[in-house]
């Protein structure tokens, strides 16, 4: 049978702050596909009304009093006081350096990628990084698609931390993202628009090939031998699902202000787990999805930062942004080294 409707009214309240009911109004008709005939069944959850928390308003960074908080590591070693937001606990790795990366100049807009982009596993793919590493990471990007500012996150990745890792970003929309424009979906053709994309590109499809993406990038690239994942916003939605599975091949998981925060998929995660949240995440998700991972993990708030920041909506050309946006990235830099 067909996995029920979307549980409108119940996840309103959970994933989407009260001015953004335009959003859930956008999906409204929508149903999650029946997908028993995938290559494996991601966990079946009930997917909230919106992929992502988007907000409308201005960028705003309130006043906040700044901490230091010992984590994983000291992966974040400046945070910020919020009685909703939890930091993780975790000892270094050893045989790790403390200076793991070496950030290059943040680029605030006309960024020049330095990969290129190849066909794998039957998806247009951005690959950057140097030929014979033998570390991976892919990066399942937001609804946006290729945007400068994850294309520059990619290259980040590759070439700034003591080990370095080729990157790889699928195409999963097969060149038909969705559109800024889109937002806020004040009208009905937005609406439609909006729930169309939905329906087309739900976690749970995406999430079920990409272990066989992994394999085709494993036997194109053999050298590679540890893989880990990255996802942005609804992306963040199909690392829970891909690396609860049975079939997950990855090491490590990283989500970057997740979409669809859902305590359960935390249950059947048990490889090292990153989760960085933005001030539109809900707070009590984050804190029980945390409380429900066993391995290891460092899950931090970025409580002055949107649902974004580190992809398509990051406004690089605002100072604070940018800084946040850096650090963001050392903290997945810090956390591949110590488990990948």
């Amino acid at each position: 049978m067909p996995n029920p409707p979307f549980p409108i009214a119940a996840s309103l309240s959970r994933h989407l702050p009260k001015s953004r009911t335009a959003v859930a109004t956008a999906v409204t008709a929508a149903s999650a596909p029946d997908i028993r005939a995938a290559p494996y069944r991601p966990p079946q959850l009930p997917l909230p009304t919106c992929p992502c928390n988007i907000t409308t308003s201005p960028l705003t960074y309130p006043r906040s009093r700044s901490i230091t908080t010992q984590t994983d590591g000291n992966l974040g070693k400046q945070s910020t006081a919020r009685d909703t937001a939890k930091m993780s606990t975790m000892p270094a790795q050893h045989g790790h350096s403390e200076a793991c990366c070496n950030i290059p100049p943040i680029v605030p807009s006309g960024y020049a990628a330095k990969g290129n982009y190849e066909e794998l596993g039957g998806y247009k793919s951005y690959v950057t990084g140097p030929s014979g590493a033998t570390k991976g990471v892919v990066t399942i990007f937001d609804i946006f698609g290729y945007y400068p500012q994850t294309l520059q996150g990619a290259d980040i990745m590759a070439a700034s931390g003591d080990t370095k890792y080729k990157v790889f970003i699928p195409d999963w929309f097969k060149g038909d993202p969705a559109d800024l424009s889109w937002f806020p979906p004040d009208n009905e053709e937005k609406q439609q628009k909006l729930g169309a994309f939905f329906q087309k590109h739900p976690p749970p499809n995406i999430a079920s090939q990409v272990p066989g993406y992994v394999k085709a990038l494993s036997e194109k690239y053999p050298d590679i031998k540890e893989w880990a994942i990255l996802g942005f916003c609804w992306g963040g939605k199909v690392v829970s699902l891909v690396t609860a599975s049975p079939e997950n091949p990855f090491k490590a998981g990283i989500e970057a202000h997740p979409a669809m925060v859902d305590p359960k998929d935390a249950e059947g995660i048990k490889i090292p787990l990153a989760l960085l949240a933005s001030k539109d995440e809900n707070p009590e998700d984050v804190k029980k999805f945390e409380a429900n991972l066993t391995g290891p993990k460092h899950v931090e708030t970025f409580p002055d930062q949107i649902h974004g920041w580190m992809a398509a909506r990051s406004d690089l050309n605002d100072e604070k942004v940018k800084s946040e946006y850096k650090r963001g990235y050392e903290i997945v830099l810090k956390f591949l080294s110590q488990h990948l």
